[in-house]
C-alpha cells in the first residue's frame, strides 16, 4: 500500500511530488512505497530512528541514488532519470564537504565559479551569502582555522548560494555538541527566512524536528507512519510507534468493547470505535497528582516508585494495576514532591488523551 503523504503550508501546488517511491536492496526493502508532496518554502523534517529509511529517501531525492520504483518531479519536471549535478536541489552532508586548501570565501563560491558565472555576479553573491551567514569577518581565513558551528555555516552558504529550489540536509548536526547544535538550530531557521526556499532535513533527533520543521514526516521500516505540523504529531499521534518516537508518552493497554474503552490499569471511559486491544497515549505532562477533593474525567490509583529531580521538572513514575506504569512531569518550582511508596491518585481530562490501535 501507498502511503499518501500530503505537506501544504499554503494554496500553492507542490514543489517537490514523489509518486509510487521505494528502495529495494536485493531482498531488503529500504523504502516502501510511498507518496510524498513537499511545498514551496516549507521546512520539513524527515525524522526517524537508524535504518528506518530517512537517509535513502534524501538520497533518493537529491538524485544519488535511484527508485526502484516511481518517479520524482520537482517544479512541474520530472527528474527521476536526472543525476543530482543537474537537479534544482543542493545537499548538504554531515561531514560538510568543505575544501581544506580553501578559504571561506572561495569555498562558499566554488559552485558559481563551476558554473562560470561572471566574476561580479560571483563578488556579489558571494558577498550576501557572507553577510547573511555572518561569515563577513571570516571570508579569507581557511576553514580548517574554524570552529564546527562556523563551517557548518560556510557549507550552509555554500549549498544555498546556488539557490536551490529545495535544499537537502543530512543530519546537518549530528556532529556538534549540545550547545553548539542548540545555536545551530537558530541559525538553520533564521537561514530558512533570511534565504527563503524549500528545506528538507532528515535526523534522528525528536527535539531537533520539533523545534526546527513546520512539517515532520515520521518514518518507520521504511514508512511514513505519519505526517503533519509539529503540534499535530505530538498531541494526536496516529501510532504507538509516533507517540513513543515523539517526545515522552504514557501508553496504556486497554480494550475497547460495547462503545467503552476499559484500561488495564483500572478506569473506563465511553469511547466509539471497532472492539478490540487499543492503547491509551497520555503525555506525562498532561497528568496531574489530584489532591483531595479533586477530580478529573480519568483517574487511576497507584503506588509512588520512583522521584527523579530534572531540573525543571520532577519526574514520578507511578505503579498502577494492571502491571502498568503511569509517568507524571510535575513543575519543579512550584509543585510538591511525592515520596516513594506514597499512595496518590492520578488523573487526566479526555481531551488530552489518544487511542491507537494496540
Amino acid at each position: 500500500m501507498i502511503a499518501q503523504t500530503q505537506m501544504q503550508t499554503s494554496g500553492e501546488p507542490a514543489l517537490l511530488k514523489l509518486r509510487g517511491v521505494s528502495r529495494r536492496y536485493g531482498d531488503v526493502t529500504a523504502v516502501q512505497p510511498l507518496d510524498l508532496d513537499i511545498f514551496p518554502r516549507d521546512f520539513v523534517a524527515i525524522l526517524g530512528p537508524s535504518g528506518c529509511g530517512k537517509t535513502t529517501l534524501l538520497r533518493i531525492i537529491g538524485g544519488f541514488v535511484a527508485p526502484t520504483t516511481g518517479t520524482i518531479e520537482i517544479d512541474g519536471r520530472d527528474v527521476t532519470g536526472i543525476g543530482p549535478e543537474k537537479r534544482p536541489t543542493n545537499t548538504v552532508f554531515q561531514g560538510y564537504g568543505l575544501f581544506p586548501h580553501m578559504s571561506v570565501r572561495q569555498n562558499i563560491g566554488y559552485g558559481l565559479r563551476l558554473q562560470k558565472r561572471p566574476r561580479s555576479e560571483i563578488d556579489d553573491r558571494v558577498a550576501e551569502a557572507l553577510r547573511l551567514s555572518r561569515l563577513s569577518e571570516l571570508a579569507d581565513r581557511s576553514v580548517t582555522a574554524l570552529s564546527g558551528g562556523q563551517q557548518q555555516r560556510v557549507a550552509l552558504a555554500r549549498a544555498l548560494i546556488l539557490r536551490p529550489k529545495v535544499l537537502l540536509l543530512d543530519e546537518p548536526l549530528a556532529a556538534l555538541d549540545l550547545k553548539l547544535r542548540h545555536a545551530m538550530q537558530d541559525e538553520l531557521r533564521r537561514l530558512h527566512q533570511e534565504f527563503g526556499g524549500t528545506f528538507v532535513f532528515v535526523t534522528h533527533d525528536q527535539g531537533e524536528a520539533l523545534s526546527l520543521a513546520n512539517r515532520i514526516a515520521v518514518m518507520n521500516a521504511g514508512r511514513i507512519e505519519q505526517e503533519g505540523g509539529a503540534e499535530t504529531i505530538y498531541a494526536a499521534p496516529a501510532t504507538r510507534f509516533v507517540a513513543t518516537f515523539i517526545g515522552d508518552a504514557n501508553l496504556l493497554d486497554g480494550e475497547r468493547r460495547d462503545g467503552e474503552v476499559r484500561l488495564a490499569a483500572g478506569p473506563a471511559f465511553a469511547d466509539a470505535g471497532p472492539a478490540g486491544a487499543v492503547s491509551v497515549v497520555v503525555r506525562p505532562k498532561s497528568v496531574s497528582i489530584l489532591g483531595e477533593g479533586e477530580h478529573a474525567e480519568v483517574e487511576l490509583a497507584g503506588t509512588v516508585a520512583e522521584v527523579v529531580y530534572l531540573g525543571d521538572h520532577i519526574k514520578c513514575t507511578v505503579g498502577a494495576a494492571g502491571g502498568q506504569s503511569v509517568v507524571v512531569h510535575l513543575d519543579a518550582a512550584t509543585a510538591s514532591r511525592p515520596a516513594v511508596g506514597d499512595k496518590v491518585r492520578l488523573g487526566w481530562q479526555l481531551s488530552k488523551q489518544r487511542i491507537v490501535s494496540a
